[in-house]
């Protein structure tokens, strides 16, 4: 990793020297923007230039794996008896197990599975509760509403209040930016 670099923070900046800080700032990102499109088009002018070269080339790449996925198969009883993988002359072929997974059968859907285990395996369905985020934010300004103390006591108190006792708290951070105009630059 390379060396930490530590960000100095700067005081006690005068106008004319925010402004000329914001020419520097807005000149190179001017640059920087300019040389990403550079980029950009030469590697789309490589990419162009080869295009019928890589066409031909991932083919012939998919081609050959056919042919050695062909070859594995029809001898996978005797290549693949005792081990998953064979060792050839350019490399490794095999086949890997992959991660057990649930399918339904033909002629059932997720939702009527999910009845019948309800019905038949009710250990195996799963509830989430989770707090509604959203519906919070978005009575975070009502005056009063209704807090459960105990299963017979109820009180109203403003959602702010309601909020604070469950341990909740909304803020709004705010972020620096810097919006230069966007401008040609020459090289």
């Amino acid at each position: 990793m390379g060396a930490r670099k530590k960000k100095t923070v700067i005081s006690g900046v005068t106008r004319e020297a925010a402004d000329n800080a914001f020419a520097a700032f807005a000149k190179a990102d001017a640059s920087i923007n300019k040389i990403n499109a550079d980029i950009e088009l030469q590697c789309a002018k490589i990419r162009e230039k080869r295009q019928a070269e890589l066409t031909q080339l991932t083919q012939q790449r998919d081609q050959a794996f056919d042919t050695l996925q062909a070859f594995a198969t029809e001898n996978q009883t005797e290549l693949f008896s005792k081990k998953k993988s064979l060792d050839m002359a350019h490399g490794t072929i095999g086949f890997r197990t992959g991660t057990p997974k649930l399918k339904i059968l033909k002629g059932f859907t997720w939702e009527s599975a999910k009845t019948l285990v309800k019905t038949f395996l009710p250990d195996y369905i799963r509830t989430s509760e989770e707090i509604a985020k959203d519906k919070l934010l978005a009575d975070r300004d009502l005056e009063q509403v209704e807090f459960v103390e105990s299963d017979i006591t109820k009180k109203s108190v403003p959602m702010s209040q309601a909020m604070s006792e469950c341990g909740i708290l909304v803020v709004q951070e705010e972020t620096f930016y810097v919006e230069p105009k966007k401008e040609e630059v020459d090289q």
